[in-house]
């Protein structure tokens, strides 16, 4: 019967090696959300930073699936925007399964609170702008406008509500009353979720959802954020949080868009440049910008 030897850097291969890797598995990602909450980012002649679902849902996905991330710190600084973004927003972050710190720059109002309202703990500064608890739902009336182009919109519809929605006419008084229900409808979520995430009553939130905006002092006075301070004071939050000490912190960046984004022009044009080049007069800017939309809007903003 033959014997094999191994070699004995063979022998300690085959036995597990354990590592001790405490600092890099004690870690805290940053992630930045700048800009107005919106379905997904796309051309606005007004220009400026968005807030999508997808990016929000890309950064939390990366810091979930990391297990050397402990918690997250996410630094919101957003006037709000479109009603369903920011649920969609909330929805990610309720699935998150690691402690959440939100810290407010300097405007985090409406939908930006909005999407604040659940994380574990909430950090501003004593100069930020929060609250504004409300919606608004938009329809413009465009027939003034097509007037002056001359422009006659011939409108051929099934259902007696059909076109309430297209802007060639004004809303009659039991279409507003169709329009403030759906208002209402979403403004009641909005202190829904106001009053579970901050275990505040209803109506206590209800006293305070005024459309009001507060300052960050004002905010914590009202309970509707728990610390003042800047990032440093919502990382220190996020470490006590995950019971870690010391912990590395690694910021999230956003890609950048590609090429033919760029070409595009996705990140906006300039007004200021336009108008001053008489390319396009304000009138025709705004004409625009209202054509390009989509209508009802309905806004935590």
């Amino acid at each position: 019967m033959q014997r094999f030897l191994l070699p004995m850097s063979l022998l300690v291969l085959s036995f597990p090696v354990l590592v001790s890797c405490s600092g890099i598995e004690n870690k805290i990602a940053v992630i930045s959300l700048n800009g107005v909450i919106q379905e997904e980012s796309r051309l606005s002649l007004f220009g400026g930073s968005a807030i999508t679902p997808y990016d929000v849902r890309t950064d939390f996905q990366r810091a979930q699936n990391d297990i050397s991330v402990k918690a997250i710190v996410v630094q919101v600084n957003t006037p709000g925007g479109d009603v369903s973004a920011c649920q969609e927003i909330v929805y990610e972050l309720e699935r998150v399964k690691k402690p959440v710190v939100i810290s407010m720059r300097s405007m985090a109002t409406s939908g930006g609170y909005y999407i604040s309202a659940k994380a574990n703990k909430i950090v501003a500064l004593p100069t930020t702008l929060t609250g504004s608890i409300g919606v608004i739902s938009q329809i413009p009336n465009l027939q003034g406008l097509f007037e002056n182009v001359g422009v006659k919109m011939a409108v051929i519809k099934s259902g007696k509500y059909k076109d309430m929605y297209s802007g060639t006419r004004e809303l009659t008084p039991e279409e507003v009353q169709i329009m403030q229900k759906i208002t209402d409808e979403m403004y009641s979520q909005f202190i829904d979720i106001v009053a579970e995430g901050r275990h505040i009553s209803r109506d206590k939130v209800e006293e305070l959802a005024t459309g009001q905006a507060y300052t960050g002092i004002e905010a914590k006075a009202l309970g509707l954020v728990d610390e003042l301070g800047g990032l440093q004071t919502a990382i220190g939050l996020a470490s006590q949080l995950a019971g870690i000490q010391s912990p590395q912190i690694e910021y999230y960046q956003q890609e950048p868009p590609g090429l033919l984004k760029l070409l595009a022009g996705v990140g906006g044009i300039n007004l200021e440049t336009l108008i001053g080049s008489r390319s396009i007069s304000a009138e025709q800017f705004v004409s625009l910008e209202l054509l390009n939309g989509a209508y009802p809007k309905f806004l935590y903003r």
